[in-house]
């Protein structure tokens, strides 16, 4: 009888190890789920913001389009290896531009500070911030005079760090710490010459 009580006394021990065993290992799965369920989250930002950019980008080269005759006012980066000057947050004084017709000029001034007020947040608000773009957005918009192209750009900064974007598009280079958390898409478009 008393060998009988002492291997009882052993299995409840037992069960005791096996229940702590299967809480560590219930753990461990918890907090991996949990990791996941943040990478996730950082993923559906970046692509959140990417989209956004895109939204953005597609709106200048519809404006830029929709205006030929006054194109060249909306080439604000004269500097295009270094992407300055740019509109977006934390841009200076808007160039005004006397190219065209006094119609086809003043839409490109307006349009052109439009899309700067879109790229630092102004389609939405949160009590009184701009809250509407992506993080530190900027637009650039150049011209290549001997190719006849416009390239638009729009860069901002991205959550985690990633490759730093190829050596052409210098939109935002050097305004986000890191070149590898810097993002930048662009598109370019080609206005015929009729003459």
């Amino acid at each position: 009888m008393r060998s009988n009580l002492r291997f009882q006394r052993r299995a409840r021990g037992f069960g005791l190890m096996e229940a702590l065993v299967t809480l560590i290992i219930l753990l461990l799965g918890l907090l991996g789920l949990v990791s996941l369920m943040l990478a996730s989250q950082r993923a559906e930002a970046e692509s959140y913001q990417r989209a956004q950019a895109l939204i953005l980008l597609q709106d200048m080269v519809e404006r830029i389009n929709g205006n030929r005759s006054a194109a060249g006012c909306y080439a604000v980066t004269t500097d295009p290896a270094n992407g300055v000057p740019y509109l977006g947050i934390g841009a200076g004084a808007l160039p005004s531009c006397s190219l065209g017709t006094v119609q086809a000029y003043t839409l490109a001034n307006s349009d052109l500070a439009a899309w700067s007020r879109l790229l630092a947040g102004a389609s939405e608000l949160s009590s009184t911030s701009n809250v509407g773009a992506m993080v530190g957005a900027r637009g650039c918009v150049s011209f290549n005079p001997v190719s006849n192209v416009y390239v638009v750009s729009v860069a901002w900064q991205g959550k985690n760090k990633t490759a730093a974007p190829v050596a052409g598009l210098a939109c935002g280079k050097g305004l986000y710490g890191d070149e590898a958390q810097r993002r930048v898409v662009s598109a370019t478009l080609q206005i015929a010459n009729l003459n």
